[in-house]
């Protein structure tokens, strides 16, 4: 399993009139910690991108179960629970206050996808190396 912890503070401008973060800004919370989760292993969105393979999200889950509120300091955690088999990777992400209370949980699953055809195709192999230490062989 590969697991990594990305902070990010609430600005003024994702919270609604209730001062309360408004529930669409979690896509892009969820965002920024799959690609600090892949930077962690010394390979960027960009570098995968340049290698002419792009990761459109094809689903989403999300469950709110608390709120986030403006200047609230919140914790990212992002998990791949398998290492990708195919062209599909599942990323599972909890969004906690500094109280460690589990706001915000969801599971998206992104495509690798040949830029050039639009087709899908494997993980590519520098992601699928550095992943591997991660997922010990059963």
């Amino acid at each position: 399993m590969y697991e990594t912890l990305t902070q990010l503070r609430v600005r003024y401008a994702e919270t609604d009139q209730m001062n309360v973060v408004y529930y669409g800004n979690y896509a892009q919370y969820f965002e920024v910690g799959r690609v600090e989760s892949i930077r962690n292993l010394g390979i960027s969105y960009k570098d995968i991108e340049e290698a002419g393979v792009i990761m459109p999200v094809v689903e989403m889950h999300v469950r709110y179960l608390r709120s986030a509120r403006y200047d609230d300091l919140l914790t990212i955690k992002t998990t791949l629970r398998e290492l990708p088999e195919d062209h599909r990777i599942e990323f599972f992400q909890e969004v906690y206050n500094e109280s460690e209370k589990l706001l915000t949980s969801g599971r998206v699953v992104l495509y690798f996808l040949d830029a050039a055809t639009q087709q899908k195709t494997p993980m590519p192999q520098n992601l699928r190396e550095k992943l591997q230490p991660f997922f010990p062989a059963k």
